[in-house]
């Protein structure tokens, strides 16, 4: 393991808290002993798009019933995804469901405890922040925040207000993830000394709704407030809904895939940010009018602020042009590798006798074992329709709306990725080498502060 660092040591009692959040055995006495619990939670969805239809909305259902949560309201700029939204969780709930058209109109409302938010990827913090001041709990997609503006924002609000708050990083709430974790931790892994992840698919149409894009009208949805507290453009329906594929609306690659992955290596190690960033990349083949780059490289720099001789480097790339490789987080120690891939840890690559000899040293072989051993029941029984991982990231946010415990993936886990998005965000921007100050709390770009 890492050196460990004021900063990091804090982080980590934060992150064995959490995962141990998940370990509860709840069930209907559990709840009976807690005040309120028999009262129905009743959710607002905030966003009726693609991720809340095919992901968290199905996660939500598979435990609404146990405990008693139910969807009241839908809150969408866009009157046909709003009026499809309703109909949608309607079927889903048998229940009405009121369809709103933003959401002023839905904090207005009695009837709404908590919220989940499945926006834009540059609305997420600043809806997150008028959830937990209007007073409701939240559930927010990732990424959190892609401007350390919107980070702070939205981490002083939570902590001002006190309200349940979760992120939809859900491998916080993943078994496989959660053995990773206390492997790592227990010493038995060894010093880390290099992470590789990447993200490779061959999709042209990956985040493009062509078919969709032309059934939007300005008439039809509110685009100033869309924009929020971006600088005024004309309606573009493709930046409306092919977000993913225009700054500032988001970073593409990173916002969507990079946040995922660099989350545990956070949680994995207690360091809450990377030391250094630097990024390159480009749209070298899908050149269908996007500002986001279709392939992408960064390099990051992990350890204790105070000591640089200790530490470890993260590779991460990806790329939409071409899938080899597929999707990869390879932790290496000199005994071995972690594959979450695979979910194993094996000898791969590890140090054998005669190298070992040969310096005087021991050799170091780690035993290979899967680290779904013992959880893999887990993941099966959840596994009814929605997705595994979300569906567990999901029931754990329910949970704590009741038991008032913070969640896997809390607002410090989110501040995290995000600090990491923003400092990812600015390397690709500048082509300069990012670091963060700790104490202002501010990217340094080069030499300057809070570029």
């Amino acid at each position: 393991m890492t050196s460990e660092s004021p900063s990091r040591r804090a982080f980590l009692k934060t992150g064995s808290i959490a995962a141990a959040g998940t370990a509860v055995a709840w069930n209907a006495s559990s709840y009976a002993a807690i005040v309120g619990a028999n009262d129905r939670v009743r959710v607002g969805l905030i966003g009726a798009g693609d991720r809340a239809k095919q992901a968290l909305v199905p996660a939500f259902q598979q435990h609404a019933r146990e405990l008693n949560f139910q969807f009241v309201a839908v809150s969408d700029l866009w009157n046909r995804r709003r009026e499809e939204g309703a109909a949608f969780l309607q079927k889903m709930s048998g229940s009405p469901v009121v369809a709103l058209k933003n959401n002023d109109e839905l904090y207005a409302r009695k009837d709404v405890d908590a919220v989940i938010v499945a926006t834009a990827d540059f609305q997420h913090a600043l809806h997150g922040v008028e959830a937990v001041r209007a007073g409701r709990d939240a559930y927010v997609e990732k990424p959190l925040a892609h401007t350390i503006s919107d980070a702070h924002a939205i981490r002083t609000a939570v902590k001002e207000t006190g309200k349940i708050f979760q992120v939809g990083t859900q491998r916080r709430s993943t078994p496989s993830y959660q053995k990773a974790y206390e492997y790592i931790n227990s010493g038995k892994f060894g010093e880390i000394v290099m992470v590789e992840m990447s993200w490779n698919v061959n999709q042209p149409g990956r985040w493009r709704r062509p078919d969709v894009v032309p059934l939007l009208r300005e008439e039809d949805t509110d685009w100033k407030r869309y924009l929020m507290h971006n600088p005024y453009e004309p309606f573009d329906a493709r930046k409306y809904l092919e977000f993913r594929l225009f700054w500032p609306y988001s970073s593409g690659i990173p916002d969507q895939w990079l946040v995922h992955q660099i989350d545990t290596v956070h949680w994995f190690t207690g360091y809450p940010h990377p030391r250094s960033v630097v990024a390159n990349g480009g749209i070298y083949a899908w050149k269908d009018g996007r500002r986001n780059w279709d392939t992408f490289t960064a390099v990051y720099d992990y350890g204790p602020l105070d000591d640089l001789s200790k530490g470890f480097q993260v590779v991460y790339s990806s790329r939409q042009t071409n899938s080899a490789g597929g999707i990869k987080e390879l932790y290496y120690s000199t005994g071995g590798m972690l594959d979450m891939d695979k979910q194993r840890v094996t000898p791969e690559g590890s140090l054998h006798a005669k190298e070992a000899a040969e310096m005087h040293m021991q050799p170091k072989e780690l035993p290979s074992f899967s680290l779904n051993e013992h959880v893999e029941a887990a993941v099966t029984s959840a596994n009814t329709g929605a997705d595994p991982m979300t569906s567990a990231n999901m029931r754990n946010w329910m949970e704590c709306v009741r038991s008032r415990k913070q969640p896997n993936a809390s607002i410090e886990a989110g501040y995290s990725h995000s600090i990491a998005l923003c400092m990812t965000i600015a390397a690709m921007q500048t082509g300069k080498r990012v670091t963060f100050d700790d104490k202002s709390q501010q990217l340094v770009v080069g030499d300057k502060k809070n570029a």
